[in-house]
């Protein structure tokens, strides 16, 4: 499909007359601001125990200690990314990271468990107008092409590698720390970003100042909040409760009037004629669908190695080292082959890569060896991830005006995140109906492997769509 003709005819607004800073230290801020996003989705995982212990959680309430921050990152993230383009990247960045920052704080220092819980939201609602603005700043310092290919590249490993890292960043600080670190350690990296911020991003906008489609911003956050927390209910109450069907209703009728608003307003939060673009809605299916098995894949891996193997949360997260890796070069491969097999085939390589570790992974058992009940499948699930959402991120940010940059990649991060948060809870829940209730290795070793098996039909549904829907030819085209 070829580009529409207005598509490079805007030009990004300067705000500032300061010198644009040197490329790389662009890519390193957007890329640090991505990483600390990233790992608060993961790294709180192996500190559960301790913050139940020290704060006398619930159950429930341990659980939403992660679905807090995920619910109000995934909610907020188009309305952080339009806000990004009508009033400043730069600004938003700044906001969105502050917010992070001290919602960090206050939850490393919480004494109670509704303050933690608070923390979490504002630290979600902090990453949510960050996170958009990481890549936009990105994207609108380089030059389309294969300059901005590996930089995306970078963007995506850091983002992968924040995921993965969380596991053992995790076990490290509660092992030699304490729970509180997983949160207190956000301080001091954010406000060194925060500074760099400061000091070298120059602000520039694309949009024109006119003020943001408030009731747009409001129904499609609550309908994305109101279903994300329907999702996140199933694991608890089953997906035939009314706990979970009415919010799961009220999200779902809350978006289709988001919609309905968006068709008639002037000046629409979401311009829906950003649809039609190809690149824009099949690479958004596309990483839906792949974040909903990768984000599992993390999940999953750490409670076998915990529950199963018996792990100590720091083994745990030292044996995920390898699958780290795996994903940095993957993301950094993938850039190297776009050019010569094209965006598309890349991102069903990497699927097809991904489908054949969660396959491998499916197999295991429990009394399985480190090498090949962890190491090497979780090599190649990660190796896919990083070749498929590179060039996914790629085709999903181009071809869009430069007014509308922030919302692309607001909506590519808000389909990664939902995808994730709703495979998770849909994992769960299959988890926990094969165990039948049982806590047995045995009965949590199947539980795990149907969960993978899964994950690998899901991925090898996505290949069957990307071969179809996406683009033939390089970003931007069909």
């Amino acid at each position: 499909m070829t580009p529409m003709p207005t598509l490079r005819a805007a030009a990004e607004i300067p705000v500032s007359r300061r010198p644009a800073p040197p490329t790389w230290v662009v890519v390193a801020l957007a890329c640090a601001g991505q990483f600390l996003v990233v790992l608060d989705v993961s790294v709180v995982n192996t500190a559960l125990p301790s913050m139940r212990a020290d704060l006398g959680l619930s159950a429930p309430g341990l659980q939403w200690v992660v679905n807090t921050y995920t619910i109000a990152f995934a909610g907020f993230m188009l309305l952080g990314g339009r806000a990004g383009d009508l009033y400043g990247r730069k600004r938003m960045f700044l906001i969105g990271l502050a917010l992070f920052t001290l919602a960090s704080l206050a939850g490393g220092l919480a004494q109670e468990g509704w303050q933690l819980l608070a923390a979490r939201a504002v630290q979600g609602l902090g990453a949510a107008v960050l996170a958009p603005s990481t890549l936009t700043i990105l994207t609108s310092a380089v030059p389309e092409g294969a300059a901005r290919a590996r930089a995306i590249a970078t963007w995506t490993a850091v983002g992968g590698g924040g995921g993965a890292a969380g596991g053992l960043v995790g076990g490290v600080l509660v092992d030699g720390l304490s729970w509180r670190w997983v949160l207190l350690i956000n301080v001091p990296i954010g406000a060194v970003v925060l500074v760099g911020a400061l000091l070298w991003l120059v602000e520039g906008r694309a949009g024109d100042g006119r003020r943001i489609d408030l009731p747009g911003a409001l129904l499609v956050t609550a309908g994305l909040a109101t279903l994300a927390y329907g999702i996140v209910q199933t694991e608890a109450e089953g997906w035939t409760s009314a706990e979970t069907l009415v919010p799961l209703a009220a999200g779902a009728a809350l978006i289709g009037l988001f919609v309905l608003v968006e068709a008639r307003t002037k000046v629409p939060l979401m311009p829906l004629k950003l649809f039609r673009l190809r690149s824009v809605s099949s690479a958004n299916v596309a990483m839906f669908l792949c974040g909903s098995a990768m984000f599992c894949m993390w999940f999953f891996m750490t409670l076998y190695a915990q529950n199963v193997l018996g792990y100590s949360p720091l083994d745990a997260g030292l044996a995920l080292v390898p699958s780290s890796l795996a994903v940095i070069i993957g993301s950094k491969v993938a850039p190297r082959l776009m050019p010569v097999v094209g965006p598309r085939n890349v991102a069903v390589l990497g699927a097809l890569v991904a489908a054949a570790g969660f396959g491998w992974q499916s197999t295991m058992t429990a009394d399985g060896a480190y090498l090949t009940a962890i190491m090497f499948p979780g090599i190649l699930m990660m190796l896919g991830a990083g070749l498929s959402a590179t060039p996914l991120a790629a085709l999903a940010t181009s071809g869009a005006e430069p007014g509308e940059a922030g919302l692309v990649s607001g909506l590519i991060n808000t389909s990664r995140t939902m995808g994730g948060a709703i495979g998770l809870s849909v994992m769960s829940t299959i988890a926990a109906a094969r165990t039948g209730g049982g806590g047995s290795p045995e009965a949590l070793t199947e539980g795990y492997a149907l969960v993978f098996r899964t994950g690998g039909g899901v991925l090898l549904g996505g290949v069957v769509l990307m071969l179809v829907w996406l683009p033939r030819g390089v970003a931007g085209r069909g």
